[in-house]
């Protein structure tokens, strides 16, 4: 399990919203959502301020000259995460939470659609109303104290959509009734066809119109893919 960032711990009475955006978008990262705990009873907080932080575009040209990336050991995605999150959960006064490591791991699906800015889709999969499917959660701040946080109430981008989501899967992997068929995701990626979610990423999620503006590169996503389906 990975440890949570403890060192030095120590709430920052001048952290603020802008703040931490600043510094997520320094780092390649950017602010997928936040939440008051308190108010939207998060799980596994009870109080304080929650920052959710995710890829953003400028997330691959980083990783790709970091030394995790450059060390050619395995996972260099989650390292990476560890050392610049945590750092900044450091320099911010935070807590940093991360959604691998586990069992047990932190509940970011549930932190993730409490923030207002993530949905579930008709295939079940989760859709933000900036980068669509392309999510990419990296970690996330717990700061002890609650602080202002841009409003967050707008509906779910798929209320007003086509749904191309629900009929793009060459399989229906991906659909509205089983939501995922997790066997017939991974027989398709072994085969020859299904090469060509494997080096540009899958079907479903790049249909997705929101996904475009999350800046993916194609050799990204096969990175994800891999890890998610080696072979």
């Amino acid at each position: 399990m990975v440890e949570q960032s403890k060192a030095a711990f120590d709430p920052d009475p001048g952290s603020s919203y802008a703040r931490i955006e600043e510094a997520a978008n320094e780092a390649g990262l950017m602010v997928m959502g936040a939440l008051h705990p308190r108010a939207t009873q998060a799980r596994n907080l009870e109080s304080g301020t929650l920052i959710l932080l995710g890829a953003a575009g400028a997330f691959w040209p980083a990783l790709k000259t970091s030394p995790e990336w450059m060390d050619q050991r395995p996972d260099p995605v989650d390292r990476w995460s560890l050392r610049v999150i945590g750092n900044m959960a450091q320099n911010l006064g935070a807590q940093a939470h991360f959604p691998f490591g586990g069992p047990p791991y932190a509940p970011f699906i549930d932190w993730a659609l409490k923030s207002g800015r993530t949905f579930s889709s008709p295939v079940g999969a989760l859709v933000h109303d900036t980068v669509g499917m392309m999510i990419s959660f990296r970690g996330a701040l717990h700061f002890l104290s609650e602080f202002d946080l841009p409003d967050a109430s707008e509906p779910s981008p798929c209320t007003t959509c086509d749904a191309p989501c629900t009929t793009t899967c060459p399989v229906g992997a991906l659909n509205v009734k089983s939501f995922y068929n997790v066997d017939a995701c991974h027989n398709y990626l072994s085969s020859a066809a299904g090469q060509i979610c494997m080096t540009g990423g899958c079907a479903v999620r790049l249909a997705c119109p929101l996904s475009k503006s999350a800046g993916r590169l194609a050799e990204q996503s096969a990175h994800h893919m891999k890890a998610f389906h080696p072979t």
